[in-house]
């Protein structure tokens, strides 16, 4: 029996239980992701009935998001995201335990670094001094690109004055990097990769811009090779999405080999690398790290850096530098997005910087994070054990998780049980395309709390991996 063949029932639209039925393979994988559906014509000879049925039952699975027409070619399936049923009721949990419910939980979800930790009183006296200096200038926005003395200052100190000033565009934040990128760049239907698992915000703008999302399992070492060049050799790509530093969520960075791999794929089969610089700054194993950018050749890289994650959330500043090719597109859309980045903290960060301030507070940081890396590395050694896999990242802020198969329990559940107890964690299902895939897995950052809440929080989450 052909699966696209039914029965139907004399009281119900024709229209409606095609889809439905069309639905229900897509929901069951018996029509894959991309897949092609039928033509009109052919599926209206099959179910004999009118080709206007067809079209209709067509555009109500694109009206339903179970499907997407490409011009010329025909209509397509398009697997339903369920994760966005979880990922708003998370969000609303989380937003619902605030204030002092927030102090008495142990917070494993924190992804920037903790308040105890912000330069509040330094970074206080800098705004002051600009204030003193600049006065009434220091509110004006006139620059497109962002104040010139910021731009100057990262190419100078991040970049040895390799990168022209001319090429830096300052942005609200990597979101906002992000955002802007997929409107210069994307359009409806355009193929995109992204690793597996990734930071759910690329993926919700990928999904916004109805890209096609590939996805490629990410390794100790960075992607599958083998899988992403059997999706290049197969599709044409126009960017890669990747987080080349203690990727968010498996902490995993890339090998020097791969990005040279990598780089030498996007040149042969043309597409550009938009590389998300996540938290490069803190690194404990003291190996040495070469961002995309750093070994671009073919001005194939799109970088986006954020100081919020390390500095102070608070400023919503960072960075982008685009290749030529893409250089005016990026800047009208930063412009037509947010004209106003704030020119107080460009102008409070670029003398921060140049008071060596910066650099001295990211020294502070490795002590400090290396400090609790080291600690919650013995607690999961010692609490967790055989009762998950993971990987030792060597930077950053967060370890991630695999289940053990001997322990019956999803991410979402442990999620709920560990809420229960004032315990908070980040499902593994926020990190995928289909939520299922990261039923098995879940992140915890050590960012914003304390040793004795480290200890504490992973006792708990190893007893209710064990039923207790």
């Amino acid at each position: 029996m052909n699966k696209y063949e039914i029965e139907f029932n004399s009281e119900v639209p024709k229209y409606i239980e095609i889809s439905k039925h069309i639905k229900k393979l897509i929901d069951e994988n018996n029509i894959d992701d991309g897949e092609k559906l039928p033509s009109i014509r052919k599926l209206s000879k099959q179910l004999m009935v009118n080709e206007v049925t067809i079209v209709t039952a067509y555009k109500k699975l694109e009206a339903e998001g179970y499907a997407y027409q490409k011009m010329g070619s025909g209509t397509y399936a398009k697997k339903r995201d369920t994760n966005v049923k979880f990922k708003k009721e998370y969000s609303n949990t989380l937003k619902k335990i605030s204030g002092e419910e927030l102090k008495k939980c142990i917070d494993f979800t924190g992804e920037t670094t903790s308040s105890e930790f912000f330069p509040v009183a330094v970074f206080k006296n800098v705004l002051n001094e600009v204030l003193d200096r600049d006065g009434a200038e220091a509110f004006a926005y006139k620059e497109s690109l962002g104040y010139e003395g910021l731009r100057n200052s990262i190419s100078e100190f991040f970049w040895n004055n390799e990168v022209s000033t001319e090429d830096i565009l300052i942005v609200s934040g990597a979101q906002q990097g992000i955002d802007i990128v997929s409107k210069s760049i994307i359009n409806v239907h355009d193929n995109v990769v992204v690793e597996r698992p990734t930071y759910g915000g690329a993926l919700t703008v990928f999904k916004w811009r109805r890209a096609n999302i590939f996805e490629v399992d990410i390794l100790k070492d960075g992607i599958d090779l083998l899988q992403f060049e059997e999706i290049l050799k197969k599709n044409k790509i126009k960017c890669f999405y990747a987080m080349s530093y203690f990727q968010n969520p498996t902490g995993a960075s890339y090998s020097l080999a791969k990005k040279l791999r990598i780089l030498e794929l996007a040149e042969l089969y043309d597409f550009y690398i938009v590389e998300d610089d996540y938290l490069s700054e803190l690194i404990y194993d003291h190996k040495q790290y070469k961002s995309f950018k750093s070994l671009d050749i073919n001005d194939r890289v799109i970088y986006i850096k954020s100081f919020s994650k390390i500095f102070l959330p608070g400023i919503r500043l960072g960075y982008m530098i685009s290749p030529e090719k893409y250089k005016e597109h990026i800047q009208n859309s930063k412009i037509n997005t947010d004209i106003s980045t704030s020119s107080l903290m460009q102008r409070a960060l670029d003398l921060y910087i140049n008071k060596d301030l910066w650099k001295e507070h990211i020294s502070f940081l490795n002590m400090a994070y290396k400090d609790k890396y080291d600690f919650m590395l013995n607690c999961i050694e010692k609490y967790l054990g055989v009762k998950v896999s993971y990987y030792t990242p060597g930077g950053g802020i967060h370890f991630y998780f695999k289940i053990a198969t001997d322990f019956k329990i999803n991410s979402m559940e442990l999620f709920y049980k560990c809420k229960n107890r004032k315990v908070l964690i980040t499902p593994g299902t926020l990190f995928y395309k289909n939520a299922e895939e990261g039923n098995n897995y879940f992140r915890l950052s050590f960012s914003e709390i304390s040793k004795s809440e480290i200890e504490e929080g992973i006792k708990i989450v190893s007893d209710i991996l064990i039923g207790r």
